[in-house]
Formats: structure tokens, sequence, C-alpha cells
């Protein structure tokens, strides 16, 4: 749990109540900068986000997920200007690729710069990255004010979250604020791919 005072309670955000959505997404933004871990609706299911840059909080979600470090994670971001710190410069023909597809439900891995976190990019050379197109997502980076990690709400083996009652009764009080929202209505994860060998890593 997020030790701030300041921070709102761990059941912010879950139901608009009498608020207004931009009051909401702005408490779990602030939940968000606190070090917090956040639930919030993506193309195909919920996702667990949190600070890319706070190690800490990092692998708080990682051990919730009881995820390895060295996979990997994958960032959403409102536009292309909030991934690049952790990209390597692109090729004009790579950037076209990546234009050509987002925002949209597809995830590409693009090669990292020698500084990006091994927390985020695990024992690869590469980070998994999408300029998301779902609405509320999208709305939480820029509220944040940087991109966020994303990774499918739910414990390793156990089904992802698709509702805000399915989030609740797995995940419980062990995040700390759940913005609520319908999914895109994909039926399955997004395609992931890799941007320089055009390998499909996971198929949509």
């Amino acid at each position: 749990m997020v030790s701030d005072a300041k921070t709102p309670s761990p059941r912010v955000g879950e139901g608009w109540g009498g608020g207004s959505p931009r009051l909401c997404l702005r408490a779990v933004a602030r939940v968000v900068q606190a070090g917090g871990i956040v639930a919030y609706p993506t193309e195909a299911v919920y996702g667990l986000g949190c600070d890319p840059r706070n190690e800490r909080v990092v692998r708080r979600l990682l051990a919730l997920k009881r995820r390895t470090l060295r996979k990997g994670l994958i960032l959403i971001a409102a536009d292309f200007t909030q991934l690049a710190p952790f990209l390597q410069p692109l090729s004009f023909d790579e950037q076209t690729r990546l234009a050509a597809t987002w925002p949209g439900p597809y995830t590409w891995l693009v090669p990292t710069r020698a500084d990006t976190p091994y927390w985020l990019r695990g024992r690869h050379d590469t980070l998994a990255v999408r300029v998301t197109a779902h609405p509320l997502a999208a709305a939480l980076c820029r509220a944040c004010g940087h991109a966020l990690v994303s990774t499918s709400a739910n414990f390793s083996g156990r089904p992802p979250a698709r509702n805000v009652l399915a989030v609740r009764r797995q995940l419980g009080l062990s995040i700390d604020a759940l913005l609520p929202g319908l999914t895109g209505g994909a039926d399955k994860p997004t395609e992931i791919r890799d941007l320089r060998s055009h390998r499909l890593v996971r198929g949509a």
C-alpha cells in the first residue's frame, strides 16, 4: 500500500459516484505519482500499471504478479514522445512502421537505450511498447505525464481480469487504486512483433 498520507485510499476510482471522470483520472494519476499500483482498462483486459521509473514499485508489481524480473515488461503511452526516453533512435522506416499501427492494439519490441533500467527490459535488449488506442488508458498516461507499465491484471497462471468485479475478486486490496471502465472489446491480448526482424512474438 502507498504510505503517503496524501495518497487516495485503495478504493479510489472503484466507481464514478458523484465525481466526474476527470476527477477520478486525476485521483488515480496521483496514486501512480506517489508510487502506487493501479488497475485500468485496456484494449482486451484490465491492466496493472505503475511508474516505470520507480524501481521499488515495479519490483512490488512483479512480486504481486509472481512474475520473474528477467521477462521484461510492456510500457503503454498516450503518444510516442512518452516512450522515446527508453528507446534507441529509430530510422525513418521504423518510425513509419510504428506510426501505421499506433494508436492501436499493436505492441512492438523496440531496441532500448543502454540506460533503460533492467527492471523494465529484463534480460532483453528490446522493450515492449505500445501507444494505446484505449481512451481511458491513454487519458491516464496523459494525466500522469509519462508512460505506464502495463501487465495483465491477474496472478501468474490465472485468467486476466476483464472487468472491475474480476479485478476486485482476484487482486482485492493488493493494488492501490482502480480506474473503472470498459475494456476495448478485443478477445485476446495485443499482438507483439519485433520491430527489426518483423518476427511475430505473440499472435493477435
